[in-house]
């Protein structure tokens, strides 16, 4: 594929005659029959003689349509413009108003026939005669389209929008003699460019003419002896047209006369690798990718590929990939991308972590706001639970990308994990904080659910019931919030209506969890509804081989509640058995043989 360096002159003229292309490579063919007038059939019009009344008429009606026109009156606008055509029927400049009103309401016809017949009456016009091209194009008549530019281009011959877009009609016909000949055109009224001559090599191309095709290459480099990036476009041409000797010599005679000409080398590999002479096109991409010279965009696709080559080659194994990434790497870097590469590289080729969280590290010493690689350097933290080092990455990360939630979650778990919980509080709230419609709702729900629980723990009721109201507005389905706040309200006997429809939902979620079995079961207990609960209850302790004394317990209350003495005694003494701190409560209860309330119980 034949490549070269973009210039800067003429890119006015280039990016009109890419948006045309595009604009006409969207356009459908127009059908064999002929059109109905062309400017070459136009006749001649007479123009209306007015009296010196009427023409004071017209002149009052043709300003106060415009006036309306001007503050959006359209339709009184319309009737005006109409109303002056009764009186001067050969008003040109009414007609053209009266196109642009067809034209917003998408009438197609309407507007052709009224700037053709402003066309017809003032020949000479070359707004009208712009705008009826316009109204040809619109309506996929390009061979009138052709006849009206022509035309127009006559009367303004230092035009080349005019003629790029003759260019462009030309190429659709097509009729590429006749496209080549515009873009001569341009060429004489603004001088040659490298755009205009790779325009012209296309459209040779087309032809199947070579030799053209060839010969404006030749002329280009000839029209810039000293800037031998020609010379390898040359050879890049002589390549993809299978002169591969011809072309090899064009770019040893460039790297002679300039050694480091980067271009020239990039050809050279594409020379190698279209000859498959694989070893001499590992060898060059080994040295493009460590010379300093070359810029970044480039060694990115160098080492994509050479990274899939090397994939494919057996003789290319993977401590030689990361040797060549070692020594890119000790050269300056521009950005972070290359070393991305490189960790992404060691963890498909499953790397130890702590070598992969190295390379992740250096993402971080070039690009401390790197997103990816501080999230996957926090996911190895935090798998292996090394709860300070969750801290050390993700306190930067809020540091660095402020309104990035996930690393104040990070930062909130890990101090919540450590016991800190007034820390942990502080980062959800700054978290919180940076939320907005699209934050995750999870990430955002699991903040206010955690900031419940941190602020009950702080005997701060009212502000943990606000939070997991919050967390459910996020997502009314965070099980874990749902089960805490309905226990809560059970503990002080709130809402417990609410705090049963909430508890259920996580017994539906997961009919095995054995601590949401237990919630369910203590709602219906301080609901009274004894029987039930112990039906729950039973479920929560043959649910967990490790249950814990407080669910023993709460089993001990239910069933003496439901008047089994003898099992709830039992119950209790096994939480008392269990239990890791003394519980005054419990062996009162076992003492007295009853239920004592307890709410502070939890």
């Amino acid at each position: 594929m034949m490549t070269h360096t973009s210039r800067n002159n003429h890119a006015t003229t280039a990016a009109r005659l890419a948006l045309l292309l595009l604009c006409f490579l969207t356009l459908t063919p127009l059908s064999a029959k002929k059109k109905q007038r062309t400017m070459q059939q136009a006749q001649p019009v007479q123009p209306v003689i007015l009296s010196e009344n009427n023409a004071k008429r017209f002149n009052y009606f043709f300003l106060e349509a415009v006036r309306q026109q001007q503050q959006s009156n359209y339709a009184a606008a319309y009737d005006l413009y109409r109303h002056c055509l009764d009186i001067n029927p050969s008003s040109p400049e009414v007609y053209s108003a009266l196109s642009d009103f067809h034209s917003a309401l998408d009438d197609k016809q309407g507007m052709l026939d009224c700037m053709r017949r402003a066309a017809e009456l003032c020949p000479d016009n070359d707004t009208y005669l712009e705008k009826l091209g316009e109204a040809y194009l619109r309506t996929h008549d390009y061979d009138s389209a052709i006849e009206v530019y022509e035309e127009l281009q006559l009367h303004n011959p230092a035009r080349t929008d005019v003629l790029n877009t003759l260019v462009q009609l030309y190429n659709w016909r097509p009729d590429y003699q006749k496209a080549i000949e515009a873009l001569n055109r341009m060429e004489a009224i603004e001088g040659s460019s490298e755009d205009l001559t790779f325009y012209k090599m296309q459209l040779y191309a087309q032809l199947g003419d070579k030799k053209k095709e060839y010969n404006e290459l030749r002329s280009l480099m000839r029209q810039h002896p000293y800037d031998y990036n020609y010379r390898v476009m040359l050879g890049n041409w002589l390549l993809k047209n299978g002169k591969k000797k011809d072309a090899l010599a064009e770019y040893n005679a460039v790297l002679k006369k300039e050694p480091s000409n980067i271009m020239a080398r990039m050809s050279i590999l594409d020379y190698y690798k279209a000859e498959h002479l694989d070893t001499l096109a590992k060898e060059q991409t080994i040295q493009l990718l460590l010379s300093p010279a070359i810029e970044q965009d480039s060694k990115m696709l160098l080492v994509k590929q050479f990274v899939a080559d090397s994939e494919a080659d057996p003789s290319i194994d993977s401590t030689q990939v990361l040797d060549i990434f070692r020594k890119m790497l000790a050269l300056p870097q521009p950005d972070a991308r290359m070393a991305e590469i490189n960790a992404a590289y060691m963890a498909m080729k499953k790397m130890p972590q702590d070598s992969i969280d190295k390379a992740l590290e250096h993402v971080l010493e070039i690009e401390p706001s790197n997103v990816n690689a501080r999230y996957d350097l926090l996911d190895a933290a935090y798998r292996k639970k090394d709860l300070d080092r969750v801290v050390m990455l993700a306190k930067p990360g809020t540091e660095y990308n402020p309104d990035n939630i996930g690393f104040y979650y990070f930062l909130g778990v890990a101090y919540y994990q450590k016991d800190d919980h007034d820390s942990a509080l502080e980062t959800f709230r700054k978290g919180v904080g940076q939320t907005g419609e699209n934050s995750n709702k999870n990430i955002v729900s699991d903040f206010y659910s955690i900031m419940g629980d941190i602020l009950h723990e702080k005997g701060l009721v009212e502000e943990a019931f606000a939070a997991y109201d919050s967390c459910l507005q996020w997502k009314a389905d965070n099980i874990g919030c749902l089960n805490n706040y309905a226990y809560y309200l059970s503990v002080i006997d709130r809402d417990l209506s609410k705090a049963e429809q909430m508890s259920y939902r996580t017994v539906k979620a997961e009919p095995k969890n054995s601590t949401f079995l237990d919630t369910y079961a203590w709602i219906l207990f301080r609901q009274q509804r004894y029987q039930e609960a112990k039906v729950y209850i039973d479920q929560a302790l043959a649910n967990d081989s490790t249950v814990s004394a407080v669910i023993i317990e709460h089993a001990g209350d239910i069933y003496m509640m439901a008047g089994e003495t003898e099992k709830a005694l039992d119950f209790w003494k096994q939480a008392l058995q269990k239990g890791e701190e003394q519980n005054a409560v419990l062996e009162e209860k076992i003492k007295m043989k009853k239920y004592i309330d307890n709410p502070s119980n939890p």
